[in-house]
């Protein structure tokens, strides 16, 4: 069963067909909100607001411990998590990008489920952060569905919740980012401890700091214009992959 996570613009998934909810209690706490279960596409999925169905848990108190264990305990097979990030380099506002690699910017979250409390020692492997079964998937979904999707990108994962400075994305760059974003981790390698393939649809809301028309600030208001559109295709495009997981 595929599992839906969706971020900023998607708190709830219009496209599916919602058969029940669940509310899950997890060893790590509660998760951002309840399951929905039902179909996507005619296939069983289940879906989860990463930020809750009101959009009132900023990135940095998101439990994503509880989040991805919830998804596995209840039958999920592969995650697809859908965020909204900032492009800085190569992909302008509006942009759908599939990400092939990560730079964990991140401080202070609960980052792993093997904390040492069991006497033992685990070391996952993440060299290939976004599982390549899952991405191939999309980008077959995205060619039948005709949405334009990017293939690669280098998701730079920073704590949040400010904006960064037009420094800090030089930097980034500098390090090969070319998205930043502020729930990419530890959210990929949780699923990954967890056994989950997972995969991310970055929606490219705003050009990052210093950068295009946020040379000098962001603009919120810029933002919330492209979210609606580029989450449109976004969900069309996880109705066409729903049917391929």
């Amino acid at each position: 069963m595929l599992a839906i996570i969706g971020g900023s613009g998607l708190t709830r998934l219009s496209t599916l067909a919602v058969a029940h909810r669940e509310v899950v209690r997890t060893p790590y706490g509660e998760p951002s909100s309840a399951l929905l279960f039902g179909q996507v596409g005619g296939h069983d999925a289940v879906f989860l607001a990463r930020h809750g169905h009101g959009h009132t848990i900023p990135p940095h108190r998101v439990n994503y411990r509880a989040n991805l264990w919830a998804l596995k305990e209840r039958g999920a097979t592969a995650v697809l998590a859908v965020a909204s990030v900032g492009g800085i380099r190569g992909a302008a506002p509006g942009t759908l990008v599939l990400p092939h690699q990560l730079i964990d910017y991140t401080h202070d979250r609960p980052a792993t489920f093997f904390d040492g409390s069991d006497g033992k020692v685990v070391h996952v492997d993440l060299t290939h952060p976004y599982t390549p079964a899952l991405r191939a998937a999309c980008l077959a979904a995205a060619a039948a569905a005709g949405v334009a999707l990017a293939d690669g990108g280098v998701y730079g994962a920073v704590s949040g919740p400010r904006l960064e400075t037009a420094a800090e994305i030089d930097r980034m760059e500098r390090d090969g980012a070319t998205l930043v974003g502020m729930t990419g981790m530890p959210e990929a390698a949780l699923a990954r401890e967890l056994g989950l393939p997972y995969a991310t649809i970055a929606v490219v809301v705003n050009h990052a700091a210093g950068r295009g028309d946020s040379a000098t600030a962001v603009s919120m208001d810029a933002i919330a214009r492209v979210l609606d559109d580029a989450m449109g295709r976004a969900l069309t495009l996880l109705d066409h992959v729903a049917p391929l997981v």
